[in-house]
């Protein structure tokens, strides 16, 4: 059995916990966050606790906060002696932390809200130990709630993570900016839904660039004006034109 201890109370960290609290061979013993009010959805299935100094010892710390804060805590957790599991963070940019004796990456490549339920076992989790000798405990946990676990460094995670940035929240700007569109005119968003899904699972299936369609695809300047003349937002149009041209540029075909 891995006992764990998460360390914050947003997204990841209460999906994480929903997730082991299903998994046979690990047991949430404890989730700490600073604000004694996030930690009441989890009060009548573990222990909580806001203080640092009223940690239990676990197998694995994962700690679950904002970017700018994980150093900082990490720093605190190791200067706690009764402390001596793995510390590891959840954070897709943030590289082995230096201050933990024993460091690590539990990063699950996915988007998280509270209000949307996910299926664990298809989220890809990335992990990365400072020590040989932690990686089989790390990747027995991660194996507990994901089918898919794969061993990424903390340079290949940042580009990762940069990577994923253009493939979901770019992505999604682009459905804000099409639902706007749609709003504007009074036409149902949901009239796309086939359109997203489908291209969704192309670009899954296939090289992205191989199925890459449109008029910018095509070069089709007549449309290209066409669509140009319709924006009536500066930025949308700006988006527009960079975005036209990179495609265009990327089939070596001429503006």
């Amino acid at each position: 059995m891995i006992k764990v201890v998460i360390l914050g109370a947003g997204n990841v960290a209460t999906h994480f916990f929903k997730a082991f609290k299903k998994a046979k061979n690990v047991e949430v013993i404890q989730v700490y966050n600073r604000s004694e009010a996030s930690l009441e959805v989890f009060k009548s299935n573990t222990q909580t606790t806001s203080d640092l100094a009223q940690l239990k010892n676990a197998d694995v710390f994962l700690v679950c906060i904002k970017d700018d804060a994980i150093e900082a805590l990490i720093s605190k957790l190791s200067q706690l002696s009764h402390l001596d599991g793995i510390v590891a963070h959840s954070s897709g940019s943030v590289p082995l932390s230096a201050s933990a004796k024993r460091n690590a990456v539990f990063y699950p490549l996915q988007t998280f809200s509270k209000q949307t339920e996910v299926n664990f076992k298809e989220i890809p989790i990335c992990i990365e130990t400072s020590a040989a000798k932690d990686f089989p405990v790390l990747k027995q946990l991660a194996h507990s709630i994901s089918e898919k676990v794969f061993e990424i460094s903390s340079e290949q995670r940042k580009k990762l993570h940069l990577a994923a940035v253009f493939a979901c929240n770019f992505s999604n700007y682009m459905y804000s900016i099409a639902e706007d569109l749609c709003n504007q005119n009074e036409v149902p968003f949901e009239v796309l839904s086939a359109l997203i899904k489908e291209t969704a699972q192309k670009a899954t299936l296939h090289s992205p660039k191989s199925v890459q369609t449109g008029p910018a695809k095509r070069n089709d300047q007549a449309t290209i004006k066409q669509h140009l003349a319709q924006l009536n937002n500066a930025d949308y149009k700006e988006i527009y034109k960079l975005l036209t041209q990179s495609i265009i540029q990327q089939d070596g075909k001429k503006l």
